[in-house]
């Protein structure tokens, strides 16, 4: 499956366990803007068979709505982009990502072989003051910006804003959909969907599963339409 540019999403990074990550997908609501995300701890700690088990839950989710599974790999590929890819997709990954930080080669190698293997490409602009210019350097622009106020940034500098700013510089000289990632209130949420994203990622309430686990992932994807 690839993003309908038409759609907007809920991204939800599962950073935790692997029963943690099986126990929300079991009590979100069968959408299939939901996008599960398949975090870098989790990958770190479980390989790609967590991303292959992420897939399989969700999809037998979305059996229930008629939906298809789409599973983000956050793999923060910083080299060998054409191996992280292709384990990505071979694991049933739906997209991948990459720093935007990472070589140029890299960056260019990466999105070339994600549109080889049929999967999207999305970079990743944390800790990038502007966006733009790293784009300017690609031969080919990726499928999705990921526009991405880090948590240690959150956490050791209360200033650092959310890059909403950089949205509509993006979107004015690329045909690209824009992810947002930093902020986890619904104020937040709201505020990157009127400034023009198509995906907002969330991951705070989504790290240990509650029982209000899955009228929270609701109400989040009413204010990403």
């Amino acid at each position: 499956m690839r993003l309908n540019r038409k759609t907007r999403y809920l991204q939800i990074a599962l950073n935790s366990t692997m029963e943690e990550a099986m126990t929300i997908i079991r009590s979100l609501p069968a959408s299939p803007r939901i996008i599960i995300e398949a975090g870098t701890p989790l990958i770190k700690s479980y390989g790609m068979v967590a991303i292959k088990q992420l897939y399989a839950l969700w999809q037998a989710r979305l059996n229930q709505a008629d939906g298809l599974a789409y599973v983000a790999a956050d793999l923060k590929t910083m080299d060998r982009a054409a191996t992280e890819v292709q384990l990505a997709q071979q694991a049933g990954a739906s997209a991948a990502i990459c720093l935007g930080q990472a070589p140029v080669e890299t960056v260019n190698h990466f999105i070339d072989t994600c549109k080889q293997v049929g999967i999207d490409s999305m970079i990743d602009m944390m800790n990038i003051d502007y966006p733009i210019k790293t784009l300017r350097q690609l031969n080919r622009p990726p499928d999705v910006v990921l526009l991405h106020r880090g948590v240690d940034e959150e956490t050791f500098n209360k200033t650092k804003p959310i890059p909403y700013v950089q949205i509509h510089k993006v979107l004015s000289g690329y045909n690209v959909l824009i992810s947002i990632a930093g902020g986890d209130t619904i104020r937040e949420v709201q505020r990157a969907i009127f400034n023009g994203a198509s995906i907002v990622v969330v991951w705070k309430e989504f790290y240990h599963s509650s029982t209000q686990t899955g009228q929270l992932a609701a109400e989040f994807l009413k204010e990403v339409k």
